[in-house]
């Protein structure tokens, strides 16, 4: 008999492009579909066409109490598989089997009834899940201690804000003991705080023998979290390793080479409008498109965008992060206050927004650029944290009159007096 909680044989999930629910039908209607369909006969059915593989060909195997990470880059299809692990929805060719109970976390809410209190919803999830009455209130003091939402607990959850929502869905997912635990991005609502309490939690729940299925943007959490990673590429599965190994093909594969990267229609979603990502290079000193920079020279990261309306309050900026998904700045194009006054409504066009990175700040290596485009507090247009990856060449940098590594992801240049003491 097998060791393993999830297996999944051959996974495919077809979706039809731009299928309306279907509305509610007349009598008349009802009488004549008939003579309807003989006039078109190709009616109700999904053609090559209108349709497309979110998933195809995907079987994996994973054993119990491990935690594997699934990474890809928007529309991979790590959503939709997570969605029929979950019975969300069902595949349209393949199979999946899961020992045990499930507890899902695919979107912020998922499962609860918004008219019902939090502590209803804690007690309706344990329900969904099979557990008696007796082990949900042996969890409660504690499902609520971790959520932090004490003081609304008896108040309907409509009136929650999101982080709100995700603070009591997390508890309930993890604190109610299911076998395996599928974890969506949804963890990108909460605060960093709490990200960092959520990851501790997940790898509490792996420490006790469960099973995890975490999917993230966060290289970092990745690597913390999982000891093996799968890749989904536009709905196929391109490589299952150790997560290390996975996470740097993910960093350093399918990105424009050259030092610029261009973005499709089918990339950006409709969500962006009126924000329109063209594209990011990286531009040496002498204003030439490179992927390898010297560390000695400055270089800049250029981001060109369009605007289809006027927006208020807009800032874009970029993230430094390293190939091992950690973080090495944030800057935004009117931080500086002058820039934020006089940007205060960017009006409908074309832009480019370009901060210059000094010299003698970063140590040798590969790095990734991520960009963002928002509204403080407001809305989020744009977001993507593997946008385009670079090179910094060392030469000449500080100490390289030693040939060794110097550890670290910057390697300035910082000025030191030496003198004699009698």
């Amino acid at each position: 008999m097998n060791d393993y909680a999830v297996e999944v044989h051959d996974i495919g999930k077809r979706y039809r492009i731009g299928a309306a629910p279907a509305a509610y039908r007349t009598f008349r209607e009802t009488l004549t579909e008939p003579f309807n369909k003989s006039k078109s006969k190709h009616h109700g059915k999904m053609t090559d066409d209108n349709s497309f593989w979110a998933l195809k060909d995907i079987s994996f195997n994973v054993k119990q109490g491990q935690a594997l990470g699934i990474i890809g880059r928007n529309g991979a299809g790590k959503s939709t598989l997570l969605k029929i692990l979950s019975r969300v929805t069902e595949p349209t060719v393949g199979s999946a089997s899961i020992k045990g109970r499930v507890g899902s976390l695919l979107e912020v809410g998922t499962g609860f009834h918004p008219e019902l209190t939090g502590r209803e919803n804690i007690y309706l999830n344990g329900a969904i899940l099979g557990m008696r009455r007796t082990e949900i209130d042996r969890k409660l003091d504690e499902i609520i201690a971790f959520s932090e939402v004490e003081e609304f607990i008896d108040t309907p959850v409509k009136r929650y804000s999101s982080g709100m929502y995700l603070r009591l869905a997390f508890a309930v997912a993890a604190h109610l003991e299911p076998e395996v635990l599928v974890v969506d991005e949804v963890l990108a609502v909460g605060d960093a705080e709490f990200q960092r309490k959520c990851l501790g939690k997940m790898t509490d729940v792996t420490n006790e023998g469960r099973t995890i299925l975490f999917v993230s943007h966060n290289m970092s959490a990745i690597l913390r979290l999982t000891n093996e990673t799968i890749v989904l590429e536009k709905g196929k599965m391109v490589m299952r390793a150790p997560s290390v190994e996975a996470v740097d093909y993910y960093l350093s594969h399918g990105f424009s080479q050259g030092g610029e990267r261009f973005w499709t229609a089918e990339e950006i979603s409709k969500d962006a409008a009126p924000f329109t990502p063209l594209a990011i290079r990286i531009l040496t000193d002498r204003n030439h498109v490179s992927e390898t920079v010297r560390s000695t020279e400055p270089f800049q990261v250029e981001f060109e965008y369009r605007l289809d309306a006027p927006i208020t309050g807009l800032r874009v900026g970029i993230y430094l992060i390293s190939t091992r998904g950690e973080f090495i700045f944030t800057s935004f194009d009117v931080d500086d206050p002058e820039k934020f006054t006089q940007y205060g409504t960017r009006e409908k066009g074309k832009y480019r927004s370009r901060c210059t990175i000094p010299a003698d700040l970063l140590n040798e290596g590969k790095y990734v650029i991520g960009v963002n485009a928002s509204t403080f507090k407001i809305k989020r247009y744009f977001h993507e944290e593997q946008a385009l990856t670079f090179n910094v060449d060392g030469t000449g940098a500080p100490g390289t009159q030693w040939p060794e590594t110097r550890s670290g992801m910057i390697r300035p240049r910082l000025n030191w007096e030496i003198e004699g003491i009698d």
